[in-house]
Parts: C-alpha cells; structure tokens; sequence
C-alpha cells in the first residue's frame, strides 16, 4: 500500500473510532437494562442527563427533562402492561415543569409498583417525580431537590417575600406581575405536590411534605440527603442494586477530554498480608 492509501485509511478508522465505541456502550447498556429487567421482573426506565458536546465547535451542551423526555417516557410507560412493576433510574438536575409532572402523573397513575432509583442526585424536577413513586432509592450519598419554582433566574419564594418587606409604591410594574405569577407558581406546584403523596402518606402528611418542598424552604440547588429524606418521613431506602451503579458508568460524561477523576476501576479490599 501507498503512503496516501495508508493515512486515508487510518483516517477512516480514527473517523469511526467514536461512533464504534458508541454503539458499543449503547450495546452494552442495552443488555445491562435487559439483565435488571430479567432480575426484577419489570420495565426498566433511565432518565440520565449529562453534559454534551456539540459535534462541530465544541460547546458543551447542558441537558435538563424536556418535552421530549416525558414523550419518551409516557410511551415507554403505555408499553407496559398495567401489573407490570415499573423501575425508573433518574440522574438529573430537573427540567420544565410541565414535562416532569406530565411523567409524575402517568408513574402515579399506574397500577403496578413504581421505584425511582436515583445513584446520584434527581433535583427541582426530578424529585418531583420521585414523589410519585411507591418508593425511592437512593445511594446512602445521593441527594433530592426542593421543587419550589423557579421565575427565569429568580426563586419564586424570594418573589413574593419582596411584596412582604417592600413598600408597593417602590416596586416596578414588571415586578409586581413577576411577584403574581410567582404566588400563582407556588400554588400550583404545592398542589402538585400534595396530590402526588395524599394516596401513600395520608393528607395530612402529604400537606406538610409538599409545603416543605415546594414553597422556597430552602435554596433551590440544597441537597436533600438520604438522612434527610428518611427523616422527613419520605419512603426512601439505600438499598441500590449494584446493576443500576453498573449501568451509570455506562453514561460517560463527554464534555472532559481529560477526566478530573482517576482511579483503577476494580474492586479494592483490605489486605490480609502483614508483610
């Protein structure tokens, strides 16, 4: 072979060398899912969100539940048969309002039990789905989310606090609607929130869960641990099947050329030589 036939041809393999791997992980994730299905006898569901790069310049590309994902996911769910138990793997930093509660509302609505498993965190929307399952687990350092809304760049709660501590007369037009809508914004998904819990926790407990979530108890990105999710009378366990921390490693992060983080990825124990 030529010279130019050689580095035409190691171009087109370093050209395919990224979609092969690719389709590679894809395979593999494919049959890790199929594994967990096979083992608890269910329909297996992941809503993973990482970073991406766009092909051509190389911006990262931040992902969040979309229109999109609560398509995918109410198809996903009117595939399965109505006994059928329905596992969802969340890792997400929440998304649209409508898409998460469009998905909240199709898990709570079925018949089957329904376990949200989330390795690492499910924040703002994705807790709110969470409360919709018969029952959260969680990593012992996974966190959730409060659900308070969010105006643009600005917390709903602090909105309505303004109108609290500011003279009427001083404030803006444009904020005194944002203000409107905020306490509308609250409303609504304290609401959301407590018809999500009432069937499980009773009303009473659900009113207190939902008021705790969704009306700025918290800064919008403060981690609830699982401690804390326990303690707050959530039915959260810790009890996560190692296929599911398996299967996140198969959602590589592509943003990093380099990663951060390096270890030897195998098992480490405690030697028994005194040596």
């Amino acid at each position: 072979m030529s010279f130019y036939e050689i580095f035409w041809l190691f171009f087109m393999l370093a050209a395919l060398q990224p979609v092969l791997k690719q389709r590679m992980i894809e395979s593999a994730r494919q049959r890790l899912i199929a594994k967990i299905e096979k083992k608890r006898n269910s329909r297996v569901i992941s809503l993973i969100h990482r970073q991406e790069t766009m092909s051509l310049l190389g911006f990262p590309v931040y992902r969040f539940i979309n229109i999109q994902d609560s398509e995918e996911i109410l198809r996903a769910i009117q595939m399965t048969d109505k006994d059928v138990p329905i596992d969802l793997i969340l890792h997400t930093p929440g998304g649209l309002v409508l898409a998460s509660l469009q998905i909240a509302r199709a898990l709570k609505k079925h018949a089957g039990k329904v376990t949200v498993f989330v390795p690492h965190y499910a924040m703002s929307g994705g807790t709110l789905i969470a409360l919709a399952a018969d029952e959260i687990v969680m990593c012992e350092n996974a966190v959730l989310g409060p659900v308070d809304p969010q105006l643009g760049e600005m917390p709903a709660a602090s909105l309505v606090k303004l109108l609290e501590q500011k003279d009427i007369n001083k404030i803006d037009d444009k904020t005194l609607i944002m203000a409107d809508v905020a306490k509308k914004a609250i409303s609504q998904l304290e609401q959301a929130a407590f018809d999500l819990l009432k069937d499980k926790y009773g009303e009473g407990k659900a009113r207190e869960l939902a008021k705790l979530l969704a009306t700025g108890t918290w800064t919008h990105d403060y981690p609830i641990t699982y401690e804390e999710a326990k303690a707050m009378g959530l039915n959260v366990t810790n009890e996560m099947p190692v296929e599911i921390v398996q299967l996140m490693s198969l959602y590589p992060q592509p943003v990093k050329k380099i990663s951060t983080v390096e270890y030897i990825p195998v098992p480490r124990h405690k030697s028994n030589n005194n040596n």
